[in-house]
């Protein structure tokens, strides 16, 4: 699934987000119900690892075009949002 960057697809993006989130939802649900072949089980999981990484590098592009509005000398500025990274 390809990401769509300009802002006339930003829905169509978010909506890819949510296909993207509900497929793995279902593959984690499948591979859950147990009773499944050892080989099917491999493509499931193959599967969710590669959906899991496409909504985390959705969501990373998604955090960096969030802005905040904050108060600079009376006027209301848009500033990047940078969340802190948490110590390791």
């Amino acid at each position: 699934m390809a990401c769509m960057a300009d802002s006339e697809a930003s829905g169509q993006a978010a909506e890819s987000f949510e296909a993207c989130l509900h497929e793995l939802e279902k593959t984690v649900a499948e591979l859950e119900g147990g009773d499944l072949s050892l080989e099917r089980s491999l493509e499931l999981f193959e599967r969710g690892m590669s959906l899991s990484e496409d909504c985390r590098k959705r969501l990373e592009e998604a955090e960096t075009r969030v802005e905040m509005l904050v108060r600079k000398d009376g006027k209301m500025v848009a500033e990047p949002f940078r969340p802190e990274k948490p110590e390791k």
